[in-house]
């Protein structure tokens, strides 16, 4: 575990109105690093990285978001950025998670999220498997991304949901739970998990320190 103490940055959380942000504070908290709760745009925008979790619906969460008119401000955020779980899916095009609730198929029942990263969250084809997708998995692939630094093919990670973002030129780690999802996305500063790091063991703080401790030189090629 390395060291908080030298290292002087601003940790924002960004407060969603969803619910787990305390257990995500708490995991960060835990790692000798102090961060910031809040909905303040001039804080956001000010931070050295920001953490963006969500726990629930789409609709709901994007609903929030705007109510706090974070929109933009999300979307033109320049430093790095960490999503957990929901926090990912709404980096993505859409979800389709209230459309599959109301049993509608049209796309105006898609829920459109933020756009950073352009992919599309869809139902997990879990082939007869249970829904939720939720406990211990493994990854099954693993790219060349400094969020994953020391992360491996095979290593066990905790999940939690029912909707997922297909594999992509984004996707930097994969899973399978029925068939291959994406367990984690990036594009340039927009980074996002699947899984929960917060509730994922030595290896979700590995992640979250990782995060915490990059240099934003390392995603500007990527």
């Amino acid at each position: 575990m390395a060291s908080a103490d030298n290292i002087q940055a601003n940790y924002v959380i960004v407060d969603t109105g969803c619910a787990n942000i305390a257990s995500v504070k708490f995991a960060i908290e835990r790692l000798g690093f102090t961060v910031t709760v809040t909905d303040n745009i001039e804080l956001i925008q000010q931070a050295d990285k920001v953490i963006f979790p969500g726990v629930g619906s789409a609709k709901h969460a994007m609903k929030n978001i705007m109510d706090k008119g974070l929109v933009t401000t999300l979307q033109n955020l320049t430093q790095p950025v960490l999503g957990f779980c929901l926090g990912m899916q709404l980096m993505t095009n859409s979800s389709t998670e209230s459309a599959h609730i109301n049993t509608a198929s049209d796309d105006s029942e898609k829920t459109t999220c933020l756009g950073v990263i352009p992919t599309s969250v869809e139902p997990l084809n879990a082939q007869g498997n249970r829904l939720p997708h939720m406990g211990w998995n493994t990854l099954t692939s693993v790219a060349n991304h400094p969020i994953m630094k020391g992360i491996s093919v095979g290593d066990y990670f905790y999940f939690v949901h029912s909707y997922a973002a297909k594999l992509s030129e984004y996707t930097i780690a994969s899973c399978e739970y029925g068939s291959e999802f994406s367990a984690a996305i990036a594009k340039g500063n927009f980074i996002g998990c699947q899984f929960h790091p917060e509730r994922s063991s030595e290896l979700g703080s590995k992640i979250i320190e990782n995060f915490l401790t990059l240099d934003p030189k390392e995603l500007i090629s990527l």
